[in-house]
């Protein structure tokens, strides 16, 4: 098929490495622009950018595609279809309608459930059990096209939004594939999503990673996980920040960031959090015991600092 791709992060490189090895035309790759980064803030290109030059294929960067030059030109490729993953802008309707099948978005979630910019540190933050993929028709909502083909991957206590962004990643592009050999087939059927299950994934915010120790552990021992790597978990103290890697709930109570015993065991609204691995700012990550060798946190230190973290 001969296909337009719209992707921007990492997430999106192996689905657009997928179906040039299954064969399609991918005529043009669509990214967002390149922007400022590193210590020189050089504008960088995108991770589907730097991989679509390095296939040779032409890459497009529109800030928007709401002016008719821009529909123009998308309208010119004469896709059969458009796939999208984690593009970034909106599409028009007179973008979502130009390719002859119309526009297949890529999805980590089991839709209707966490619809938006985030699903899957929503997922992980909300205790989700399982969580996917799902190859959507896309319509002028926001993710509430009809559902095309879909796949699950179990949540576990040792998933971390890294582990679970490169599984989906990896599902993704292993279902778009067969969802455009069935659908050049004609056997690729729409679901419309049900009305119920419907919850939204807000786009994350920086500071939401600073740890609320009068929350439940078990919410911050999610939070830990799921703001991997980005905005990492934190807390402050003695005017430095602390950046949480890994945690586990245990027993205990106390006052809310209260340090209980000499592993960094810290109190929560409820239960405990046992901070096993962090980084001070500017250093090296390392094991909590390791690390109280050189930094003291000792038993009855208060660790405090309430913020917002998403149930």
């Amino acid at each position: 098929m001969r296909i337009v791709f719209m992707g921007t992060p990492d997430f999106s490189v192996p689905i657009l490495s997928a179906l040039q090895e299954a064969g399609h035309q991918v005529c043009s790759v669509y990214s967002q622009p390149p922007r400022p980064a590193g210590r020189g803030h050089m504008a960088r290109p995108s991770p589907v950018h730097a991989f679509a030059e390095s296939l040779g294929i032409e890459v497009r960067t529109p800030k928007s595609l709401r002016n008719a030059e821009a529909q123009a030109a998308f309208c010119a490729l004469r896709a059969d279809v458009a796939v999208v993953a984690a593009y970034g802008l909106i599409l028009p309707k007179a973008i979502l309608e130009a390719p002859r099948f119309g526009c297949l978005n890529v999805h980590a979630s089991l839709l209707p459930r966490w619809r938006g910019a985030a699903p899957i540190q929503r997922a992980i933050l909300a205790g989700d059990a399982v969580t996917g993929v799902t190859i959507m028709q896309m319509d002028e909502g926001l993710d509430t096209g009809a559902m095309l083909l879909g796949g699950q991957v179990p949540i576990s206590s040792a998933t971390d939004a890294t582990s679970l962004h490169d599984d989906l990643s990896a599902m993704g592009a292993s279902l778009i594939v067969e969802a455009l050999a069935r659908l050049s087939a004609g056997s690729l059927t729409a679901t419309p999503q049900p009305l119920d299950g419907v919850t939204y994934a807000a786009k994350l915010a920086k500071d939401e990673g600073r740890l609320d120790w009068n929350r439940p552990a078990a919410l911050l021992e999610r939070a830990v996980r799921a703001y991997t790597p980005w905005p990492g978990a934190w807390f402050d103290h003695a005017g430095e920040r602390f950046k949480v890697l890994a945690a586990t709930v245990v027993d205990g109570h106390g006052v809310p960031g209260t340090v209980l015993d000499h592993h960094l065991t810290v109190a929560c609204g409820e239960k405990a959090l046992r901070v096993v691995r962090l980084q001070r700012s500017g250093k090296a990550a390392m094991d909590t015991d390791a690390f109280l060798r050189g930094y003291s946190l000792v038993p009855g230190t208060q660790l405090i600092g309430p913020c917002p973290v998403t149930n």
